[in-house]
């Protein structure tokens, strides 16, 4: 069923949400249960770029057409849909190679973009600082260098809306040498930020660093709002948090310093990793990690082992990691039934938590940032390895702060 076209307000001009349509493909019908919970958190990352779905199409294939992507018939079927419901742009769910997308669009005759440009597109609208930006600029151009033929071609029919924000736009309508020199220029700006960062870190001092990590929109923003007293930016979008945030913490008389960073995600375009790996120093460099989890998430098992991977391909995986299952009210609510008595549930609840006791090896929490659940108990652990920390690396200083030096 079409969507009828919704209007909003950015920079103080009205505009016209574009309307999308989603693409994925699986191998085999056994793959569909998990086609389909990627192609509903494209549909998320689309709502977050501000654009709206308007329909999902999917096939199964051994793997993909090298000319469409998808087979001839398939891509007949999205081009009449398109023409019929007044459709803007088409989002795969994979990505594409530029021969591909310059097929498609030559026979749809509109924007086609993947799950790689609807990222970078949402980190064009969320970066903030010059870092940030500068990232975002060198991503784009990275991924758009080896798509600027076919871009030249198409320019004067798909200009502007999503997949086209950013300020590295303007250097990617040029030609090949110019792109090139930018990334260029770019990764040495990037050099230079990291450098100042360098130097913002030692003049820290000798403090403990604890940094939040985790799939994106899991709460570790509102965690850290709950932890350092900040005022950081918590809602329901993904990628909500782009710039690493740092603070100081105290709490019984324990000073730290806690990191907020970025969130990981399904997909996540490896040049996208390498443009953050400044960003994500904060985590490479810190002392403690705190893995966050929606718990309510019906895929969070999946998000557990992204995020891992990912700390792996970082090499911070054996850093010393408290698991906190985020979101507890939600998960009762999705997966208790309302009938059963209170005792069962918690029956239910202590089997369930026992489970991940085990797997985590005692090393993981169970809280509701937004109903202030179990935060005590959180605080605690996390001041627990703080203190041993602190003993082993800088017993003068845990000696000064609390007359003591063992805390084992």
């Amino acid at each position: 069923m079409a969507i009828d076209r919704v209007e909003f307000e950015v920079d103080n001009t009205l505009r016209v949400k574009e309307r999308v349509v989603l693409v994925g493909i699986a191998q085999s019908r056994a793959d569909l249960p998990k086609l389909h919970e990627y192609l509903d958190e494209l549909k998320f990352l689309s709502t977050t770029a501000n654009v709206e779905p308007v329909e999902i199409f999917h096939q199964i294939l051994e793997k993909p057409d090298t000319k469409f992507f998808v087979g001839s018939g398939k891509l007949k079927e999205i081009k009449e849909y398109c023409k019929l419901h007044a459709i803007d742009a088409v989002i795969f769910d994979d990505e594409i190679s530029p021969s591909q997308q310059n097929n498609i669009e030559k026979e749809l005759q509109i924007k086609v973009l993947d799950r790689s440009m609807l990222i970078l597109d949402i980190f064009a609208q969320n970066a903030k600082t010059m870092q940030a930006k500068t990232q975002v600029e060198l991503a784009q151009t990275q991924y758009l260098l080896p798509r600027l033929k076919g871009m030249w071609q198409h320019l004067d029919r798909i200009k502007g809306g999503i997949g086209m924000r950013g300020s590295g736009e303007k250097e990617i309508e040029t030609d090949r040498r110019i792109a090139q020199t930018r990334i260029s220029r770019l990764k040495e700006k990037l050099e230079e930020i990291a450098k100042q960062n360098v130097t913002q870190r030692k003049n820290r001092g000798e403090m403990i660093r604890v940094a939040l990590v985790g799939y994106t929109n899991v709460g570790k923003s509102t965690i850290m709002n709950l932890l350092s007293k900040a005022d950081i930016l918590a809602e329901d979008k993904l990628f909500a948090t782009l710039d690493t945030t740092v603070r100081k913490v105290v709490i019984d008389n324990i000073p730290f310093l806690l990191s907020d960073t970025v969130g990981f995600i399904r997909k996540l375009p490896h040049h996208l990793v390498e443009s953050f790996q400044s960003t994500l120093v904060e985590s490479l460099e810190s002392d403690i990690l705190i893995h966050v989890v929606d718990i309510s998430h019906p895929q969070f098992e999946d998000h557990i082992n992204v995020v891992n991977s990912t700390l792996r391909l970082l090499k911070v995986d054996d850093k010393p990691t408290i698991m906190v299952f985020n979101k507890m009210d939600l998960y009762r609510k999705k997966n208790l039934d309302e009938f059963l008595f209170d005792e069962e549930k918690e029956l239910i609840l202590e089997d369930f938590k026992k489970m991940w006791i085990s797997k985590t090896h005692e090393n993981c929490i169970f809280i509701s940032a937004t109903e202030m659940e179990n935060l005590q108990e959180f605080r605690e652990e996390l001041i627990t390895k703080i203190k041993k920390l602190y003993s082993e690396r800088y017993p003068y200083k845990a000696k000064f702060l609390w007359g003591y030096e063992n805390f084992s």
